[in-house]
């Protein structure tokens, strides 16, 4: 039997966004816990199926917590639960992301805040030849899932060192390479939907195994790996 998302995770959620002070946690850290409970039990799951096709070397459940340190924000809490799975060794490279919050669940996946030696390399390669990366992202499932990378973080014009009349400068520009897929609140209820976030993390493998390829080769196509 699936695990599935309980209700009540959101419920929680959306009350703690109309209280989000310590006292008011503290009064329901019965109802967190239970609902953290669950949650974990749905990332396991998540994992264990992972783990039939690839290999996962860390599951990340991120704090609730918020660090307000540097933030103009002073609201302890964040108000969507979110958690990243690591593919494990130096030759799997690309990371599967979930968010949790009603109305604003999604799953992402492949190289946010890259390295700047992996950025590098990275748009190097769609220099090169952009044809590989161009038809992972034209497949027809990739494509109705995803669309294409995300835009918003991008340099203007062209990096340092590349040509801004460079016919693949719109792969170029990008800082970050991956892409998302939203899901609805009856979707994250559903029964099946650890089934359906599977599915579109097998997506990303064809778009894992390309990129784990360029990092871990250099220009000429050779190993980095001993």
């Amino acid at each position: 039997m699936n695990p599935t998302i309980p209700k009540s995770a959101f419920e929680f959620l959306l009350k703690l966004k109309n209280n989000n002070n310590r006292e008011w946690m503290q009064e329901h850290k019965k109802d967190y816990l239970a609902n953290e409970k669950a949650l974990k039990e749905f990332y396991a799951a998540v994992e264990k199926d992972l783990n039939v096709t690839d290999e996962i070397a860390k599951t990340k459940i991120f704090r609730i917590n918020r660090d307000i340190r540097f933030s103009n924000d002073k609201t302890p809490y964040n108000v969507h639960r979110s958690v990243s799975f690591s593919r494990a060794g130096a030759q799997r490279r690309g990371g599967y992301y979930l968010r949790l919050e009603s109305g604003n669940s999604y799953m992402a996946g492949g190289f946010f805040d890259p390295s700047p030696a992996d950025l590098l390399r990275i748009r190097k390669e769609f220099e090169m030849d952009s044809s590989e990366i161009r038809e992972i992202l034209a497949q027809k499932d990739f494509k109705k899932s995803f669309g294409n990378f995300n835009q918003q973080y991008a340099v203007k014009t062209a990096p340092k060192g590349f040509s801004k009349e460079d016919e693949n400068i719109d792969l170029i520009r990008l800082k970050n390479f991956f892409v998302n897929h939203p899901f609805t609140d009856k979707e994250v209820f559903a029964a099946d939907f650890k089934d359906n976030l599977i599915y579109h993390y097998q997506l990303l493998r064809p778009f894992f195994n390309y990129t784990s390829d360029v990092l871990t080769t250099d220009l000429n196509g050779v190993s980095l790996l001993e």
